[in-house]
């Protein structure tokens, strides 16, 4: 009786933080739990005239188009390699963005800093497409008419040759998304106690010293929490990125394509959500494989720094 009245007490208690926590509760189970039971459309070919649970099941035949057509391969190379560059070169510029924002003494120039960096995560990718656009346009664009010729070369089908297109997509990522990840890792930096930096200036270090052995080791648990949740979503792309920014030119197919935008195109065609919920489902399941080996490297490094 004793522990049931304690129970009921403490309910009590928290009934407040409960009553907050519900909306949240609620938008989860809408938003991330409700959908999974679509996931059946995966395996079955759908008949809008009876319905989804009444069409007829497929098996797997729903994945077998993702590696049957001649493309496979390209997709799956590009989606997998983008990311892995977006993660390398993503992080290590968000570390340096973050560190230098770190060692800026002057409080409005370092707001105003934080302001700037952030404005191209909030650009919308259509207008970021016309940005590119506006640089790379054959006729007018400011690389062909300004920068080649001062470099004293020719002109550049910029959207008809695709073997730039890997360098070019890589560069806008990191434009767009480095502010974001910058300011993830500074809240981490903005957490250290300022008297290990203090101790460290009496003991005659250095700026590199302090970044070296304060900084960068305080920053572990952030990178290695952050590039998993990254490797979670290996498998994915930006379709914005590689459909818009591209201008959905037939010519880059071979280094732009990802599985995103392949399904989307497939989709265009054939107009079967079977398939497109058999990539999403695909891509779901190599995610989670591919984050549980992450995690599983990481735990026999430094057990510590696992997310589970």
């Amino acid at each position: 009786m004793k522990r049931k009245k304690r129970t009921l007490v403490r309910m009590k208690r928290f009934l407040p933080l409960y009553i907050m926590l519900l909306p949240g509760i609620m938008y989860l189970f809408i938003n991330n739990y409700m959908p999974m039971a679509g996931l059946v459309l995966a395996f079955k070919k759908v008949n809008y005239a009876v319905g989804i649970f009444e069409s007829p099941w497929t098996g797997l035949s729903n994945f077998k188009y993702l590696f049957s057509t001649k493309d496979a391969f390209i997709f799956f190379r590009n989606t997998i390699l983008y990311n892995l560059a977006f993660i390398v070169f993503g992080n290590i510029m968000a570390i340096f963005t973050a560190v230098a924002l770190d060692c800026i003494r002057n409080k409005f120039f370092k707001k105003f800093s934080q302001v700037v960096i952030l404005i191209p995560f909030l650009l919308s990718t259509v207008i970021i497409s016309y940005i590119v656009y506006a640089f790379l346009s054959g006729s007018n664009g400011f690389v062909n008419n300004t920068l080649l010729p001062l470099l004293g070369m020719d002109s550049i089908s910029w959207y008809s040759e695709a073997k730039y297109w890997p360098v070019i997509l890589v560069i806008v990522y990191l434009w767009m998304t480095f502010g974001y990840n910058s300011i993830l890792y500074y809240s981490t930096l903005i957490g250290i106690d300022k008297t290990y930096y203090e101790a460290a200036v009496v003991d005659g270090a250095g700026i590199l010293s302090q970044i070296r052995y304060i900084t960068l080791p305080a920053l572990k648990t952030t990178v290695i929490t952050l590039v998993l949740m990254a490797v979670g979503r290996i498998c994915y792309s930006d379709f914005g990125l590689f459909y818009q920014v591209p201008m959905n030119s037939g010519l880059l197919y071979n280094t732009t394509q990802t599985i995103d935008t392949y399904v989307y195109r497939a989709l265009l065609q054939l107009n079967d959500i079977g398939r497109s919920t058999a990539a999403g489902f695909l891509q779901s399941v190599l995610g989670f494989i591919f984050i549980l080996a992450a995690n599983l490297v990481v735990s026999k490094i430094d057990k510590d720094s696992a997310l589970f």
